[in-house]
Formats: structure tokens, C-alpha cells, sequence
């Protein structure tokens, strides 16, 4: 029953796609059913709300003047949004570090390495949470939601939010402090 739902969503969007290859005024409805998805995909990658708008735009933009290249080959149309975004925030951080100042750089090459390190130690231990904490501190900090729309997105109580909330800020706060000894708990 669900591969048989999955396989008419599939089939409507292979329309949808086909509609906007013959007239480009379908794409709308492509653009308004992939939008959100591809936004958050870029602000997560790029935790810059700017960049990922920048982003997303130039997603849209490559998608509509390669969509007559585009073939269905059963795949989600997602996925060839995804691969462009995905090259478009490559493009972007390369374009990026090519334009930094090798002045810039020489000062800022032991801070940012202390930050990557840093930044790495959190991924891995987001990774560890609950999977229910991890997506709050997720929306919440890198998808810069607030707790309301938290809540309406995950079906519960904004009480229940703040309460995972502050479970996993408690759980990263324990793993990355030193205890009274000077090791790191977890």
C-alpha cells in the first residue's frame, strides 16, 4: 500500500515536471512544492540565512532554464534540486575562500582551526543525542525556528520543546564541560 503511494506521489510529480517542460508557468507549482525543503537543505549547509536564500534562488533559476535537459528516470525531481544545490554551496565556499585576503588568512588560520575542531566536536555530539533533541537543536539553532513553529512542525506541545530543548542543551553542556576533575564528561 505505501509503495503503491509512493509510486502515484512519483507519477504526479513526473506530470508536474513534464507540464513545466512544455510551459515554463507550471514550474510554480514545482518552485512552491520543493522551496521550504531546498531553503532549510542550504541554511543548514551554510548556516547563513542570506547565503541560503541566495542559494535557493540559484537553485530555482538553474532548475527552470535546465528543466527541458531534465530526464525522469523515476527518481524524485528533489534529488536534481538537491544536486544543484548542492554544487551551488560548493561553488559558493570555494568562490568564497578564493576571495579571502591571503592576509586575512594567515592571521585567522589558528582561530579557525580551534573553531573547525570545535565545530566538529558539536556535530559529533548532536549526532549522539536523542534523535527528538537533536532535531529541536536543529531547528532551533541552525534553522533559527521558534519554539511555536517548533512545535507545530513536530505535532507537540511548545511546553514539550522547551522541555527537549533543555535536555539536549543540558546533554551537550555535560559532555563538552570539564567536570571538578578537568576531564570532559561522556
Amino acid at each position: 500500500m505505501a509503495q503503491r503511494a509512493e509510486f502515484k506521489a512519483l507519477s504526479n510529480e513526473q506530470q508536474l515536471v513534464e507540464a513545466a517542460q512544455r510551459d515554463p508557468r507550471h514550474f510554480a507549482e514545482l518552485y512552491d512544492a520543493h522551496f521550504d525543503r531546498i531553503y532549510a537543505y542550504a541554511v543548514t549547509r551554510t548556516r547563513d540565512r542570506e547565503a541560503a536564500q541566495d542559494i535557493t534562488a540559484e537553485v530555482f533559476h538553474q532548475a527552470l532554464a535546465n528543466l527541458a535537459k531534465f530526464e525522469w528516470r523515476g527518481v524524485p525531481f528533489s534529488a536534481w534540486l538537491y544536486r544543484i544545490a548542492s554544487n551551488a554551496i560548493a561553488d559558493r565556499a570555494t568562490r568564497s575562500a578564493r576571495e579571502q585576503a591571503p592576509s586575512q588568512q594567515e592571521g585567522a588560520d589558528s582561530v579557525d582551526l580551534e573553531e573547525v575542531e570545535q565545530r566538529a566536536q558539536i556535530s559529533g555530539l548532536l549526532r549522539d543525542l536523542p534523535a527528538d533533541q537533536r532535531r529541536v537543536i536543529e531547528m532551533r539553532f541552525m534553522e533559527d525556528k521558534g519554539i511555536k513553529d517548533i512545535a507545530k512542525e513536530l505535532e507537540r506541545s511548545e511546553g514539550a520543546v522547551k522541555q527537549l530543548q533543555f535536555r539536549a542543551l543540558q546533554n551537550l553542556r555535560d559532555r563538552l564541560l570539564p567536570d571538578s576533575r578537568g576531564e570532559r564528561n561522556g
